[in-house]
């Protein structure tokens, strides 16, 4: 018979790190259990000691005992020794449980610790320095802009959760259950948010061994040729692969894209970018100064064009490669 468990936060405003919490635990317990559980927000700690599971309240770190709070002296802290919040030490006893409920059984054991490895550096470990006052350190080392934008989405998610409480003068005729169906509402945001996170990082992973797959079959080791679109960039750069441009369906199937490949990961940039006599045409106007008749459109910034064929889309990659190359770092977004 499966048992009902009694999960206890605080009461009052929240922040992103007991919502986040929260959520992990919603996609982590088994769904038939959840279903007859009940979440209570409050600081009785006569409620506190009788919980099952208990995080950012009540002045315990034991996850023997499933008591998970981070504000008592002696808090746990991470190898690095920056601090946990509530969402890191869930994230820890009980993430792995979380990415396996959102996979679905799409990827083994590694991609679940790849994925939870990911999640808790873009985002769990964020979310905790936020929670404590922090701010992450702007090292971006070799990863440049791309890291810098994970760094942005995932300190978002916390300004995002605190503009859901109630604002100090609102008066609701009770106000307990007004902020309880506030931070429901926060949690299931912040589950979207964590679920399409993990999704994001899984697609990365099943991209990158058909990127080097379509890679070692291309004809020119310049040109990626691709049989769907994907995330093709990251795991070019990562694996080092001299690509200057992809070749690839876009989604609709109407047409074959020509993306330019970034010096840097997340960068705007091109390592080579399509030719300038091509910048912002269209059509026949394109088809006639490209010399490709099915050409559809080249981008004014010249990071990205598309033909009505795979063939019309590779005669403008293998078109831009013999034309004189400009210094990279031209034309951005």
């Amino acid at each position: 018979m499966t048992k009902s468990l009694r999960l206890v936060t605080h009461g009052g405003s929240f922040h992103c790190d007991e919502v986040l919490g929260y959520a992990i635990l919603c996609r982590a317990l088994p769904p038939e259990a959840l279903a007859i559980s009940m979440l209570t927000r409050t600081r009785d700690q006569s409620v506190i000691e009788a919980a099952d599971i208990v995080w950012d309240v009540g002045g315990v770190f034991d996850p023997e005992r499933r008591r998970f709070d981070h504000h008592q002296r002696g808090a746990p802290v991470r190898p690095d020794g920056s601090p946990y919040s509530s969402a890191g030490l869930l994230w820890a006893a009980f993430g792995h449980d979380a990415v396996r409920a959102v996979l679905a059984g799409r990827g083994g054991e590694v991609v679940v610790e790849r994925v939870w490895t990911e999640m808790d550096e873009q985002v769990i470990r964020l979310v905790d320095l936020a929670d404590n006052g922090l701010r992450p350190v702007p090292d971006f080392g070799d990863e440049g802009l791309d890291r810098a934008a994970r760094i942005a989405d995932g300190m978002a998610l916390p300004s995002l959760v605190e503009v859901l409480n109630l604002p100090w003068d609102a008066d609701p005729a009770d106000r307990a259950r007004a902020e309880d169906e506030r931070f429901a509402r926060a949690a299931e945001i912040a589950g979207a948010f964590l679920e399409g996170r993990v999704e994001q990082i899984r697609a990365r992973i099943a991209a990158r061994d058909i990127v080097l797959g379509a890679h070692a079959r291309s004809a020119d080791p310049r040109v990626l040729e691709l049989e769907r679109g994907m995330p093709w960039q990251g795991p070019a750069h990562d694996a080092d692969l001299p690509v200057l441009f992809a070749v690839y369906p876009d989604k609709g199937g109407a047409a074959w894209m020509v993306g330019c490949m970034p010096p840097e990961p997340g960068s705007f940039a091109q390592k080579l970018p399509l030719p300038a006599p091509w910048a912002g045409l269209r059509d026949a106007e394109l088809a006639r100064v490209s010399g490709v008749p099915d050409a559809v459109f080249c981008h004014l910034n010249r990071f990205i064009a598309a033909a009505r064929s795979r063939e019309g889309a590779l005669a403008m990659a293998r078109i831009a490669l013999g034309l004189a190359r400009e210094p990279a770092g031209l034309g951005a977004k």
